[in-house]
């Protein structure tokens, strides 16, 4: 009996690996409901290991990041979410659809450790079915959206909501996380949440507890920002972290809702069966013309009456530039005319000074002494050269 177990155990594995990776998992959906599904990490971590390892029982625990979309598409249906926080957390699937059909899902799974990648295919099939006329939206601050997904953790919510609704006939018809609803990403600190968005439905008219929400007081105090006051008997939540927030519930009537208008009707753009279409009339044609000429003729000439005139300015007008050019040079002519002059002038006054010349100004004078050596004559044979090179400040005379 322990070898068939262990034949049987060994078929079994066999058959997952083989078929397991394309073999469809099938699910029915209703209208308006809500739908989770986990995706485990065990169940993708068999896909990833050998058969040796797993007859033998020894299994890795890799991190793994799930990614879905629509069978031939990028992306996933409007109505259906993933969320995972961590690589070595589950993920999840989870929406609530919104009309009939029937979509393929696509999960791939990629093993960080060993860069493998396998593939599971989700079919969900999506039934018509009555919505509950009367549906409830709280919101619970202290929870996240990974940690309500779960079905243990719905059915504590769904429990404190059956008290305060006064009817165990209740449903939860969609979960929302607050940051896909405008909230704020909150501080990386303990007791900061993003929170969840619960709507849930039932058959049964709303309690004396919900209806308080839409009374005058109620909506004022809200508005004042000042502490909302809980009436006796309707503050229900047998988890702190599941507690609602009065001021953000919303009821819903869906039967109050006004019907939905009806389909348009074929207007008179439509060709009847066997007529003949006439199409519109073409516009009139249009003469461009005087665009062209408004537009290149006149620049253009414009252009050419420029050029024109610049070309007179440079070369027409050389004679008055070489006028003025002869002119300032005979002003200059008669400026150095009139230097000389004067320099002549001075020099005859000069010549006729009847006072004799200081001795400065006769050659070989001796600053030191004030004596004066006859003047020597360059060009006698007995002077030395070296005496031309005698120092005139000192108080030997060359002989």
């Amino acid at each position: 009996m322990a070898g068939c177990g262990s034949w049987l155990f060994f078929l079994t594995v066999c058959v997952v690996f083989l078929f397991g990776a394309n073999a469809e998992i099938k699910f029915t959906i209703p209208v308006g409901k809500f739908f989770t599904y986990e995706l485990m990490r065990e169940t993708f971590q068999n896909d990833f290991e050998p058969l040796s390892r797993i007859y033998a029982g020894h299994l890795y625990n890799d991190p793994m990041i799930f990614k879905c979309n629509k069978q031939n598409f990028p992306d996933l249906p409007e109505w259906l979410r993933l969320t995972q926080r961590h690589p070595y957390d589950n993920g999840f699937l989870y929406g609530t659809p919104t009309s009939p059909g029937k979509h393929t899902i696509e999960v791939y799974a990629y093993n960080k450790r060993s860069y493998e990648t396998t593939r599971h295919i989700l079919v969900f099939k999506v039934v018509a079915e009555k919505m509950l006329p009367y549906q409830a939206e709280f919101f619970i601050k202290l929870r996240e959206i990974e940690k309500v997904l779960p079905s243990s953790v719905q059915d504590e919510i769904k429990q404190d909501l059956q008290k305060l609704w006064d009817t165990e006939d209740l449903e939860i018809v969609n979960i929302t996380n607050a940051l896909d609803r405008g909230g704020r990403v909150p501080l990386p600190l303990a007791g900061h949440y993003e929170g969840v968005f619960v709507k849930v439905g039932s058959e049964q008219y709303f309690s004396n507890c919900l209806l308080r929400v839409l009374t005058p007081e109620h909506q004022r105090q809200c508005t004042a920002v000042s502490r909302v006051k809980i009436p006796g008997g309707c503050n229900f939540c047998s988890v702190p972290s599941n507690c609602i927030t009065w001021c953000k519930t919303e009821l819903i009537d869906l039967t109050k809702q006004e019907p939905v208008p009806p389909a348009p009707t074929v207007g008179l753009g439509i060709l009847e069966e066997g007529g003949d279409f006439n199409p519109p009339e073409s516009p009139p044609s249009r003469d461009y013309f005087p665009d062209y000429i408004v537009t290149v003729i006149v620049p253009l000439i414009i252009a050419i009456i420029l050029c024109l005139l610049l070309a007179y300015i440079m070369f027409g007008r050389r004679e008055g530039v070489e006028k003025r050019n002869a002119k300032t040079n005979q002003i200059q002519l008669y400026h150095h005319y009139t230097i000389h002059g004067n320099t002549d002038d001075l020099r005859s006054m000069a010549g006729n000074r009847s006072v004799t010349p200081p001795l400065s100004t006769l050659p070989m004078f001796n600053s030191r002494t004030g004596e004066r050596a006859p003047p020597l004559h360059s060009d006698s044979p007995s002077i030395p050269l070296i005496a031309a090179q005698h120092d005139p400040y000192s108080d030997t005379l060359p002989r």
